[in-house]
């Protein structure tokens, strides 16, 4: 069930933000009541928020651990919430507009700050500007995603690629230095203006038009799949015994296969040009 649902006796009520100023709100006696089925995917995305949130306590506390910690549980349960709408057949637009507004606060806001009180406010001025880069890269990315959604031409989308980094990747790679800090101690990864920069660069991978790997673009051979089953089992073993070098190393992972994703994209390119190039009659050659 969710909010479009259409009443046969009058046209479809306006659902999501106002399409104009003067469009009124939805009335209450002109929706039906929400079933816990309907409400347990916004539910997680709720969870999600606060969990992106409770890292910002954590880290103004100075428990890096626990802040990084709870913005990956925010990632889970952000990888959760659309999986178990479409389950539920549960889909709203109430809960689309809410997963971005939570995605840019867990994954673009609270790492930010994170960030910043961790390292970047010993550069108060440029460290603050790289940590508001991110963020506001970051919402820039969630509202292009959303204003492509009923886009049909998405040439990136229907190869099976994402365009830019996603929001929750984004975050994770953001926290690499912090991860190798954590695990080694060296200061070298605790430097303000290695971190402003880095910060920086995922901001612009936010933004970019690049071709990036979906998980829906992923697709094993039947050979492999045990191996790859096995592979997943032994990372996870990993990520409870050694978290932030299997962090690391999933960040290093993601970064290699992204001139991969360019390469693989650039072939499916060649083979649309190829195949909508125009063939030529022999009437149209030049006498």
């Amino acid at each position: 069930m969710s909010f479009s649902s259409r009443d046969e006796r009058g046209p479809p009520p306006r659902i999501g933000p106002k399409a104009v100023e003067g469009d009124d709100a939805i009335e209450a006696n002109e929706t039906r009541g929400l079933t816990l089925r309907a409400m347990l995917p916004n539910a997680i995305t709720a969870a999600a928020l606060c969990a992106g949130l409770t890292g910002v306590r954590f880290a103004a506390e100075g428990q890096w651990a626990f802040a990084i910690l709870a913005v990956i549980l925010a990632g889970v349960l952000d990888g959760m919430d659309g999986r178990i709408a479409r389950l539920l057949n549960a889909q709203s637009r109430f809960g689309a507009e809410l997963d971005s507004l939570a995605d840019s606060i867990s994954f673009g806001v609270a790492p930010a700050l994170i960030l910043y009180m961790w390292v970047l406010d010993d550069l108060p001025r440029f460290g603050w500007l790289a940590a508001l880069a991110y963020a506001i890269c970051c919402a820039l990315r969630l509202a292009r995603f959303n204003a492509r959604i009923d886009v049909e031409d998405q040439p990136h989308k229907s190869a099976g690629f994402l365009t830019g980094v996603p929001a929750p990747v984004g975050a994770g790679l953001a926290f690499t230095p912090l991860y190798l800090w954590l695990e080694t101690g060296i200061e070298l990864f605790r430097d303000p203006l290695f971190n402003a920069v880095w910060l920086g660069a995922i901001a612009v991978l936010f933004i970019s038009n690049m071709a990036t790997l979906s998980w829906t673009a992923i697709r094993p051979r039947r050979d492999i799949r045990l191996w790859l089953l096995a592979l997943v089992a032994l990372a996870f073993a990993a990520a409870l015994l050694e978290p932030w070098w299997t962090l690391t190393a999933i960040s290093v992972v993601y970064l290699a296969l992204m001139p991969y994703a360019l390469v693989r994209y650039g072939k499916v390119k060649r083979r649309r040009a190829m195949r909508d190039k125009p063939v030529k009659s022999p009437g149209d050659e030049p006498v």
